[in-house]
């Protein structure tokens, strides 16, 4: 027997992230954002809508893309820091249920973005980093050591090693 439930927005299969697909508050990354007309075809208007970097929101099931409502937009321009959804790239986010959404003079079930940006680690450097890697040798090369790149990145002591070992090579 399996605890697992189907909520029951599933039947409606929409092509966007909704309520139904968020279990608990789930850490994203925008890759971009567009103005896009209704993919429902249930009306002609335009939405903000996010992709996402990850492309499954659980294994097995493929993450679609978010409307960002009046709400999230507002949130996306704090966190992206500038009012055009162009700019709001490689941006993490985590996104949760609120049930007291307002819709009309209901409140129902809406996702939101929450406006704490999430506690993601640095991404770790390695040799398969391509143009980032090459970015890190000629940082050392040019300072003599990688203190700058470490700010953004992790590297191991071993893949440190190997970009001074690159630097040594005549």
């Amino acid at each position: 027997m399996t605890d697992e439930k189907t909520h029951y927005r599933k039947a409606f299969n929409s092509p966007y992230l909704s309520s139904q697909d968020i279990i608990e508050p789930t850490t994203l990354t925008i890759k971009h954002v567009r103005l896009e007309q209704d993919k429902t075809k249930k009306t002609k208007d335009y939405f903000n809508t996010a992709y996402f970097v990850e492309q499954e929101i659980r294994p097995g099931e493929v993450l679609k893309p978010m409307i960002l409502n009046a709400t999230n937009s507002r949130t996306m321009k704090d966190m992206g820091h500038s009012h055009f959804i162009e700019d709001w790239q490689n941006i993490p986010i985590t996104v949760y249920v609120d049930h007291n959404v307002r819709f009309g003079r209901d409140a129902v079930e809406g996702l939101r973005i929450s406006q704490i940006p999430p506690n993601v680690g640095k991404k770790e450097l390695t040799p398969q980093s391509g143009e980032a890697w090459g970015r890190a040798i000629a940082a050392y090369k040019r300072d003599g050591n990688l203190d700058a790149v470490l700010e953004h990145v992790d590297i191991s002591e071993d893949n440190q090693a190997l970009i001074v070992d690159a630097c040594n090579v005549p």
